[in-house]
């Protein structure tokens, strides 16, 4: 048999291309296909003929003439030329082919396809010809079994009906829709068609034989569709299998866990409703007592009394209330459905799972006095910031564990808190006791306001906002006290205090009387009391997104005080959290503000609304505020912000900011160092640490102060022999007197994160499955206003979460467990307690020698040195005279 050769040229079949006969310009496209991608340049020169044959419709082989025309542009570099020829050869351009010239054009197409149904709000019109070469390409992908790629691109050219179609022909439907679920989470940048597509995903997995009722409900959390979850709960406590009402349990505490407080309160209000269970829930939303061997101090006796019989009173009205409602509209269940219903609401209202956390916080402790002692030992009680600092630590260390033994032993060197120390002080006592929402009011009742008594307005003022720390985002029945205490005072501190307490309280329920008294407070234009309100209103209308930021903006442009336009600034950043293309109308109105606080609240309003997204525009525009401001303090916030939109891609962050850290502008480092201690809280990730070291020793002492609060932000709860050497420079830093007051404070701050909740808690930013935990997001960012405001920096405690496995059974009751790890204990073991030898060799300092006393020593000396001169002559003259002497 003869073997096949390869033509020198093409110029012969070139020529045929002008002849009459269709036969021979068949012939001739058809051996020209064969050698296109050998003869391109020759070709290149009767393109002309080429693109005729295919524009003659009469021409029967038009389309392999554009096959042609498409391969030659594409070798000239002209690829929409050339997939404008590809979508015309029809059936000629097979996209199964595995060359470069088809893996290129189909890529090209895929990207156009995308980009036309991005723009389909435009009313763009898209190539029927684009569509089936896409759809092609989907079919392809379900033929070979690729079904991750073919879910990938349905989304990415947004097509529903072709998802659906992918994910009902897979072999595994289930792993399809998680895979589909996770790409709609993680890279689906459209809120809106998220929320559809979380639409299909429930629809799609409540078709199948074994529903995955975890994921649907939290498909439902995002698309704030209580009643549904409502009738899955109750369709699971109502089925005789023991595992769905186990699953019903479950679904509950991932709910509560995901913190959206408002949520949980509409999904509790659509259940169905005992006679019986009104009386424990008004009982309820608490927490069970903590042993108090070293914990709360006994408040006085008739303080308790009081503040216990108004609550028992309230609790029994409410009761009596709810008992008839309930009687009159519910039908009469089951007792065992009863008891199911009541411990439902117990792990919805937190009082469950609260009280696990609470227990496990207290009895495994392990935060070491010793170190807050040897703080309290290298400090200054004169120096205000350090002091509070040192308060500060001490309650981030025994966050949630009610154990205030170092306050108690310490009182002499506590009182001299004055003022806003004061109410710091007061405040972190929130932050100790925090979860006991049934003795919150109790523990604080020495501090709180009180009738015909007139107390210090800066320890009521701290009381109030540590109710609301107690009750963070559990706060229901805290919220008509606090606002009682709101609406009868007049005092700006008192009621700073009470707009903190109450914002904290009702955190996201978006409540209109709330949001009115707020608003009243806010107008009275105190610029104490009106900056607490900013935050306050933003805390109530927490990611709603709601037309009341309007009103907040209105007034931060008529107001003169600089205190009232941060708070509302930081107020607005709160309600735009994760509304993400929502909110551009608002960041564009604020970022083209002459006023630079305004301008400051923009990026916060930015960095939240697309927390954890990645997006890609938010980050570029944050980036051109950190370089193009004229303000320190936007391109401060812009380049922190940074790290709430990377929360999802830590790895990212310190990448991104590597340059910006060694900015010639301390503001942009210190923002630099804050982004990668959000970004990266609690991962311990390696770059993060190397970038965070150098900037330890930076020449400015404020930049010092954030690396080092980032530093403890990313290395809490990390093995001890990656945190040692840390902690060891917080020590020097700490006990240096040279050290400037900034840097010592941060390092303080520091020491507080890295030991939290009894070493027991670490910065959880996300929940178990992934979600971002509201509560610790927004913590985490009025934090960051402690640059201003001291008192916020409690805020953090927020962030904290415990790391604890916590596992039960049927009765909602904490089996003995045993749990195997391979991991070598000393990963997980606590760090060794700090001894007193060692504080004292820390604490050690070298005597100061005074100039006069050296002129002193060097007199001496010479003084010294002279007689010791003449004793010397002396002796040398007996000698002498000795020996001669004795020579006579």
């Amino acid at each position: 048999m003869t073997a096949a050769v390869m033509p020198s040229s093409a110029a012969g079949l070139l020529t045929l291309l002008e002849d009459e006969n269709d036969e021979l310009k068949r012939y001739a496209l058809v051996h020209l296909n064969k050698v296109v991608h050998e003869f391109w340049f020759q070709i290149s020169s009767y393109i002309g003929s080429v693109e005729a044959l295919y524009e003659d419709d009469e021409f029967a082989d038009r389309e392999l003439a554009a096959l042609i025309a498409s391969k030659v542009f594409y070798h000239l570099g002209e690829l929409d030329s050339a997939l404008t020829y590809a979508l015309g050869a029809g059936k000629h351009f097979i996209v199964d082919e595995q060359s470069e010239y088809v893996q290129t054009l189909v890529a090209r197409c895929l990207d156009q396809y995308f980009e036309l149904r991005t723009r389909e709000v435009e009313q763009v019109d898209v190539d029927p010809r684009l569509v089936a070469v896409v759809e092609r390409m989907l079919n392809r992908c379900c033929e070979h079994g690729q079904f991750e790629q073919a879910v990938g691109v349905a989304l990415e050219g947004r097509r529903l009906d072709k998802l659906e179609e992918v994910v009902q022909r897979s072999n595994d439907v289930p792993a399809t829709l998680g895979y589909a679920l996770k790409v709609c989470q993680k890279l689906v940048i459209n809120r809106d068609f998220r929320q559809q597509v979380l639409r299909l995903l429930i629809r799609l997995y409540e078709e199948c034989d074994e529903p995955d009722y975890v994921v649907i409900c939290q498909c439902l959390m995002f698309l704030d569709d209580a009643p549904e979850v409502s009738k899955i709960l109750s369709r699971l406590l109502n089925s005789n299998k023991p595992d769905d009402v186990l699953l019903a349990y479950q679904i509950a505490f991932d709910l509560v866990e995901n913190e959206l407080q408002s949520f949980v309160i509409k999904v509790q209000e659509q259940l169905p409703k005992p006679p019986e269970a009104a009386a424990p829930a008004a009982d309820g939303a608490a927490a069970p007592a903590v042993p108090a061997a070293d914990g709360a101090a006994p408040p006085a006796a008739g303080d308790t009394a009081t503040a216990m019989d108004t609550a028992a009173a309230a609790a029994a009205a409410a009761a009596a209330e709810a008992n008839g409602n309930a009687a009159a509209a519910a039908p009469e269940l089951a007792p065992e459905l009863v008891d199911k219903l009541n411990k439902l609401r117990d792990i919805l209202n937190g009082k469950t799972p609260i009280g696990l956390n609470l227990e496990f916080l207290y009895h495994h402790n392990k935060a070491d006095l010793q170190v807050l002692k040897n703080i309290k030992g290298t400090v200054d009680a004169r120096v205000s910031v350090t002091h509070s600092a040192t308060i500060l630590a001490n309650a981030l260390m025994h966050a949630g564990t009610s154990i205030d033994t170092f306050l108690r032993e310490n009182l002499e060197w506590l009182s001299r808190a004055t003022n806003w120390a004061k109410f710091s002080a007061t405040a972190g006592l929130g932050v100790i006791h925090r979860g006991q929402l049934q003795q919150g009011k109790a523990l604080m009742a020495p501090y709180l306001p009180r009738d015909g008594h007139s107390g210090s307005p800066y320890s009521e003022g701290g009381a109030l906002y540590a109710l609301g720390l107690i009750t963070a985002n559990h706060g229901a029945a805290m919220q008509p006290f606090l606002r009682e205490s709101l609406l009868a005072s007049s005092n700006p501190i008192i009621q700073h205090g009470a707009c903190l307490g109450l914002g904290l309280a009702a955190l996201g329920t978006n409540d209109d009387e709330l949001f009115e008294d707020l608003k009243n407070v806010l107008y009275t234009d105190d610029a104490v009391a009106g900056e607490a309100a900013g935050i306050g209103m933003g805390l109530l209308c927490c990611g709603t997104g709601s037309d009341k930021a309007q009103e907040m903006l209105a007034y931060a442009h008529d107001t003169q005080h600089e205190k009232i336009i941060r708070g509302l600034a930081m107020g607005l950043g709160l309600i735009c959290y994760g509304i993400e293309e929502a909110a551009d109308t608002l960041i564009e109105q604020m970022s083209r503000e002459q006023d630079p606080i305004l301008r400051y609240g923009a990026m916060y309003v930015l960095g939240l609304a697309y927390r954890g997204t990645g997006n890609n525009a938010a980050v570029q525009r944050l980036l051109h505020f950190a370089v193009s401001d004229v303000s320190d303090d936007v391109r401060r916030a812009a380049v922190l912000c940074l790290g709430f939109v990377l929360l999802g891609a830590p790895e990212q962050c310190p990448k991104i900011v590597a340059l910006l850290a060694e900015s010639f502008n301390p503001h942009v480092r210190y923002g630099a160092a804050m982004a990668i201690g959000i970004a990266c809280a609690g991962t311990g990730l390696r770059e993060a640490v190397q970038l965070l070291e150098a900037m330890l020793s930076d020449s400015t002492d404020f930049v010092r102060q954030g690396a080092s609060i980032a530093m403890a932000l990313v290395l809490v709860q990390q093995p001890e022999s990656v945190v040692e050497p840390f902690r060891k420079k917080l020590t020097k830093s700490i006990g240096d007197k040279h050290e400037e007051v900034m840097a010592r404070m941060g390092s303080i701050m520091a020491a507080g994160v890295l030991d939290a909740g009894g070493r027991n808690a670490t910065i959880g930013l996300r929940s178990s499955s992934g979600y971002f935990r509201r509560t610790s997001v927004i913590g985490l960012a009025v934090f960051t206003g402690y640059w201003y405001w001291y008192p916020l920096s409690y805020f953090l405690s927020l962030s904290l979460a415990p790391t604890a496995v916590i596992g039960l059974d049927h009765t909602l009751k904490a089996p003995k467990l045993e749990l195997v790890c391979n991991a070598r204990p000393s990963l997980f073991a606590y760090p060794p307690p700090v001894t007193t030898e060692t504080s004292k060799e820390v604490a050690k300092v070298e005597k100061a020698v005074l100039s006069t006393t050296a002129k002193a020593r060097e007199r001496q000396k010479k003084k010294d040195a002279e007689k010791q001169k003449k004793e010397e002559g002396t002796l040398r003259f007996l000698c002498q005279w000795y020996q001669t002497s004795r020579s006579n």
